[in-house]
């Protein structure tokens, strides 16, 4: 009877070590998102791996360029897909000699203008030795650097880049449209 009670004792303590370990198991963030920028509004630090398990459409953003308006079709896809997971993230740069005033104006001229709600953070440079630390590595992983305002890169819920688009693809552009339903598909 002894041994029958340790053993049962023994049991429920197995049991109940490892279902608080599983059940406070994290959500593991792939390197590409293992960075933080500051928000564009308040330039508070955001961890990009909140994040993580999410399609993302990383952009390079301008407001004095003639691909501005994208931002109006940017807005429309992050609404339309972001309850399937999908977040578009806007990261504006004056590396065109496009981008002017402090990030509070960027952020009052993207929402005044395009109702821009996705997530937008402080500017910096998005190419060459001075790209911030997510722009380096998408352009090493997919091959190209931004070679102009609004190139756009998608990211699968994995961190792995997909496929990048030039600045002349829009954001409603049917195949990007087909890779972003595709990717969000994956589970």
């Amino acid at each position: 009877m002894r041994s029958l009670a340790l053993l049962l004792l023994t049991s429920l303590a197995v049991l109940a070590a490892a279902a608080p370990a599983h059940a406070a198991e994290p959500t593991s963030c792939p390197a590409l998102l293992q960075h933080s920028f500051p928000r564009l509004q308040d330039e508070q630090p955001q961890p990009l791996c909140q994040y993580a398990g999410r399609v993302l459409l990383v952009v390079n953003t301008a407001s004095f360029c003639g691909f501005t308006p994208q931002y109006a079709a940017l807005e429309k896809l992050h609404a339309r897909y972001q309850g399937a997971g999908l977040v578009v993230l806007g990261f504006p740069s004056n590396d065109f000699n496009q981008e002017k005033g402090s990030n509070r104006e960027i952020a009052d001229f993207c929402e005044n203008t395009f109702g821009v709600k996705f997530p937008m953070f402080g500017a910096s440079a998005v190419r060459g030795r001075d790209a911030n630390a997510l722009f380096r590595e998408l352009a090493a992983r997919s091959g190209r650097a931004p070679l102009w305002n609004f190139h756009k890169y998608l990211v699968g819920r994995d961190g792995e880049v997909i496929a990048d688009y030039g600045s002349i693809t829009r954001p409603d552009d049917p195949a990007l449209v087909r890779a972003l339903e595709q990717a969000l598909a994956q589970r």
